[in-house]
Formats: structure tokens, C-alpha cells, sequence
């Protein structure tokens, strides 16, 4: 590191120092940390869910307090207010805390309430990137992406990383902007080598989010809370890869909570078999949700719906025997 300024040897000026010491602690300092406060919510009388190490829920008397711990942000709510006071106070007791009342802001995510239910958006990040990528001012589009990307210049964009950088940040806006899942998963599989068609896509990606910087994800009370999703892929879509690209969304109820639209990782030989992969993610991540759920005390009483517009992969996950059969079929492809 540099010789700090008002520090600098007269000796020796061009010299420079070896650090020896983390300034801000060692690596281990997360892990302690964390282990830390993990066991004092244990001793306190929480649990960790198996599903995510950094949720905590606490059940007393039939009253249900969950807690999530980002580094030293914590969110904490539950069903009855005196135990959230008392939980509140231990934590006061024991760390250095500062209760910031009911959420407005959190890790970038600004909380509305209404009516029977939140509003969650992300209208100052939003701006924050359009403010970095200079076009606070640019001229709106009606949607992320051009619908013909046949026409594409190959040549290599100048500045990568700055393309990286701004790729990396919509990445996080993703999380209560669904309408820019596939767009910016379009974008970011162009990271490595982007070029100058991409760095066009990306500027009307960042002109679609300026007429839309107040779209966000809502969140609604639901007395049905069962599970449900739609799912589709479309076969060999990537002319590159020749892979198919898997987009999904999952319902609590009425409300959004999981979607995704991701390019699958091996060549599919059919639409059958491409639709049965994206079949496998959705399962899969219906389960994580489930077990989540779970762990809230929030149980599933009837089977999860996943609807599906490929009747064979609805005959081939309905009769296992069709297996074998499909196997075959691909190797004579």
C-alpha cells in the first residue's frame, strides 16, 4: 500500500508499505461473527432453517417471529408484538443495535405499504445505475429487448469492463423487476466478450427501466397459500449453443415469489427433452420453496400445481416406464 499521506518516509518517499494486518480484521471475522450471533438467537430460542442459514424462526405459544441476518443487517418480524419487543431487548442487551422501526429501505429494496399488503420496489437503485451508464435523460422504450437480433456487429466493445459492471448491477434488479429476467440474462451471457450489438442492447435495456422506474413487486394477503407455477422452454433457442432457455415463475397464492429465466447448461436432441429439463428445475426449486415454507411454520395440505403447455413431458413425468423409451429415441437421433 501507499505511505499514508502527513506519514511519508523523507528517507525513503517511493517506498511502499507492506501490509501485514487486515485494517478492517482478519478472515475469519465473518465466520466468528456470524457464529456469534447465530448462537445467541439459538440460546435465545430460534432455530436456523435448513433451507437458508441466514433465516431464523422462533415458534412460542403458537406466535411465530422470523428473522433474516444479512451480514449486519437484520430484518425481523412476526405475528405477536410482545414477543418481538422481548426479542428486541435481548438483542439490545448484546450487541450495539439500532431499531429502525417497520422496513422502508433494505439492502437496496424500498417497502411500500397498502392496503393488505406491500410494495416492494427498487426505484432509487434504478436510478443510481441510470445515473452511472449517463443517461438520467435518455428517451424510453416500450420493452427491454428488439424482437429481431439477427443483425449483430461483432465488433469487440472497447471498454468490457465497464459493460461488465453495468451487466452486474441489473443483475441485482432482478430480484423485484421480473419483466427484465430474460433481457438481462440475454446480456450477461455476452459478458466474457461483449460486443458493440451488445452494448446497443444494453443502453435499450436501461432506456426500457427509465419509463419504468416505478414498476416493482407487489405482495398480497392470501388465505389460500398453496404453491403453484408455470413454466415453458423453448427448444434450441440460442443459435450460438444451440441450448434452450428455461423460464419459470412460482405463486404463493396470488403473489410472485421465485422466477427465472435461464439458458440450460446441455443441448437438448427435442423439445420433449428440453421440456422435461425445465420440468426438473421447476421441481426442484418448488422444493427448496416448500421446505422453506416449512421451516416458517407454513405447511403445503394439497399437491403443488405446476402447469405445463408439452403434453409429453406431462405423459413422460406422469408414466416413468416412458423413460427408456425416450432414451432410445434420442440415441437413434
Amino acid at each position: 500500500m501507499y505511505q499514508p499521506s502527513g506519514f511519508v518516509d523523507p528517507e525513503r518517499p517511493d517506498h511502499v508499505c507492506r501490509l501485514t494486518k487486515a485494517l478492517y480484521g482478519l478472515k475469519q471475522a465473518p465466520r466468528a461473527w456470524f457464529d456469534t450471533f447465530s448462537n445467541f438467537l439459538i440460546d435465545f430460542g430460534f432455530e436456523c432453517s435448513t433451507s437458508d442459514p441466514s433465516l431464523f424462526v422462533c415458534h412460542h405459544n403458537h406466535e411465530t417471529l422470523v428473522l433474516l441476518l444479512y451480514v449486519d443487517d437484520i430484518l425481523l418480524t412476526g405475528s405477536d408484538s410482545h414477543l418481538m419487543s422481548q426479542s428486541l431487548e435481548a438483542l439490545n442487551s448484546r450487541f450495539s443495535m439500532k431499531d429502525l422501526g417497520p422496513p422502508s429501505y433494505f439492502l437496496g429494496i424500498e417497502f411500500e405499504s397498502y392496503k393488505n399488503g406491500l410494495f416492494l420496489h427498487q426505484t432509487a437503485y434504478a436510478s443510481d445505475i441510470l445515473f452511472q451508464a449517463g443517461m438520467l435523460e435518455c428517451n424510453p422504450m416500450p420493452t427491454p429487448l428488439s424482437q429481431h437480433l439477427d443483425k449483430m456487429d461483432n465488433t469487440p466493445f472497447v471498454e468490457p469492463t465497464y459493460f461488465q459492471s453495468l451487466a452486474g448491477k441489473l443483475q441485482y434488479l432482478t430480484i423485484t423487476r421480473p419483466d427484465l429476467q430474460y433481457a438481462v440474462n440475454f446480456i450477461c451471457q455476452r459478458m466474457h466478450k461483449p460486443t458493440n450489438s451488445d452494448f446497443t442492447l444494453l443502453k435499450r435495456i436501461l432506456r426500457y427501466i427509465k419509463g419504468t422506474l416505478n414498476y416493482g413487486l407487489p405482495i398480497q394477503q392470501h388465505k389460500n397459500l398453496a404453491l403453484s407455477a408455470f413454466y415453458d422452454s423453448d427448444y434450441a433457442g440460442c443459435k450460438d449453443t444451440r441450448c434452450s432457455t428455461t423460464g419459470f415463475c412460482i405463486l404463493l397464492g396470488s403473489t410472485l415469489v421465485s422466477w427465472s429465466a435461464k439458458r440450460q447448461s446441455t443441448v437438448s436432441n427435442s423439445s420433449t427433452e428440453s421440456e422435461y429439463k425445465a420440468l426438473s428445475i421447476v421441481a426442484k426449486e418448488l422444493t427448496w420453496i416448500s421446505s422453506l415454507l416449512r421451516d416458517i411454520g407454513i405447511s403445503q395440505h394439497q399437491p403443488t400445481r405446476v402447469f405445463c403447455d408439452n403434453l409429453s413431458a406431462v405423459y413422460l413425468s406422469a408414466n416413468p416406464a416412458l423413460h427408456n423409451r425416450l432414451r432410445q429415441r434420442l440415441a437413434l437421433h
